[in-house]
């Protein structure tokens, strides 16, 4: 009974009431993707108590936020489709980060952190669950001055460290909106070659870390005949429902939850926010537990899968812009292919299509555009895949190396129609 009545005299009837709290110099964290809160990050443009204020939010699945920076400043951690013309045209900044370090450089820059966050809807002992998230926040809760929750009967209620009791919020508003979904992935040929042969890469007992896209989704299609994997990673897909159902996945090697699958935030349809709602085989952990190089480079028998944009001879991987122009971030790509490469028995696979536009601009190209973000070094590089092979880098030197990625040029370059000239790399965008 205590917790309902607490419940009900810290629920405001209004998102703008709810964001009321926040004072001028406050620094606003929210969650990636899902856990985002919708009605009220649009609140925060309304509210006129707002100065010198500062947001920080990360693969926001969300337009822009249009509000004056001197009142609002919009800090990005990894950009959105909508975030790169924002930041380019100077509206929004960005912040460089390994996605493990997150939390570390947010207690280190905010001041007086307030939490936004979306939730599940409270249990009989007063817990909310931050749902498919748990990424940064989680570890952010405990040096909060304020917490608003966004309470979400959509949102799954999950497992791990990712609890939030009603005693740590001071303000909760109730918005009952759909999350977002997916879109269907459409397989091409080449994602299917490339599925194909990563999947022969992984055996049985093998612990992955992978995530979500065409490529991700063509490998797991190739994994269901296997046994006895774990599930370690930052993000769960829906293509890991697929795989557990599929008998394919025991999770007996999980160093976090043995017994149980391991993400950090999840991103999917209906079927996996089905799948995850209450499933004890399924915990949730802080971005810094479950992408920390430390932990992963003791796990034995890992494979990690990761894309990137290009690669150069020398085996350095630009995952995050395009003609020398930021296009994402790093994301946890750094964190686990360093993980991977001290790990005993450990495999790190990057994924590419060997070309772009139509196969008139080679991936593989002899050196990085101008002013290209390395996503991985040419010290981490392990296995590179494109639909015509499997390239072991790791332990080559520069010349084995020319050698190994060249062959994947010279045969896409074989294949080119003459009337199709061939162009190395992303051009310098202006």
């Amino acid at each position: 009974m205590e917790l309902q009545h607490l419940y009900k005299v810290k629920r405001s009837q209004t998102a703008l009431e709810a964001v009321s709290i926040i004072e001028c110099q406050e620094d606003i964290v929210v969650p990636l993707a899902i856990g985002e809160p919708g009605e009220l990050i649009n609140a925060l443009g309304s509210h006129e108590g707002l100065n010198g204020n500062r947001l920080f939010q990360m693969l926001s699945f969300r337009p822009v936020l249009d509000v004056p920076p001197e009142k609002l400043k919009i800090v990005s951690m990894f950009l959105n489709k909508d975030e790169r013309r924002a930041f380019y045209d100077k509206e929004i900044d960005l912040l460089p980060n390994h996605f493990s370090d997150v939390p570390e450089i947010l207690k280190e820059i905010t001041n007086e952190i307030v939490i936004m966050a979306t939730v599940s809807p409270m249990s009989e002992e007063g817990y909310f669950s931050l749902g498919t998230n748990c990424d940064y926040v989680s570890s952010l809760i405990p040096f909060a001055k304020k917490v608003i929750l966004e309470v979400n009967e959509f949102m799954p209620y999950t497992f791990g460290e990712n609890q939030i009791h009603i005693t740590q919020v001071d303000q909760l508003f109730e918005s009952n909106q759909p999350l977002n979904e997916t879109s269907d992935i459409t397989l091409k040929e080449e994602d299917v070659i490339i599925g194909q042969k990563v999947a022969s890469l992984i055996k049985d007992g093998d612990v992955l870390q992978i995530g979500f896209g065409a490529i991700p989704s063509a490998i797991m299609n190739f994994l269901k005949s296997h046994r006895d994997l774990t599930i370690f990673t930052e993000m769960l897909p829906d293509k890991i429902v697929d795989l557990y159902e599929a008998g394919a996945i025991s999770n007996l090697k999980n160093p976090l939850k043995p017994g149980s699958m391991t993400a950090t935030f999840a991103v999917g349809t209906k079927k996996l926010y089905d799948f995850i709602d209450k499933n004890n085989y399924v915990h949730l952990f802080p971005v810094n537990k479950t992408n920390d190089s430390c932990l992963i480079a003791e796990i034995d028998q890992l494979v990690t899968i990761n894309a990137t944009i290009e690669i150069d001879f020398l085996g350095q991987c630009n995952s995050e812009s395009i003609g020398g122009r930021l296009y994402s971030s790093t994301g946890g790509q750094s964190d686990f292919g360093i993980g991977a490469r001290m790990a005993n028995n450990g495999k790190g696979i990057i994924c590419l299509h060997s070309t772009a536009k139509g196969g008139t601009i080679s991936k593989i190209v002899p050196t990085l555009a101008k002013g290209s973000a390395i996503s991985t070094s040419k010290n981490d590089i392990d296995y590179v895949v494109t639909e015509y092979g499997v390239a072991k880098l790791r332990g080559k030197t520069v010349r084995e190396r020319l050698k190994h990625l060249f062959r994947l040029r010279i045969q896409h370059l074989e294949e080119s129609s003459v009337n199709k000239p061939m162009q190395w790399g992303y051009k310098k965008t202006e």
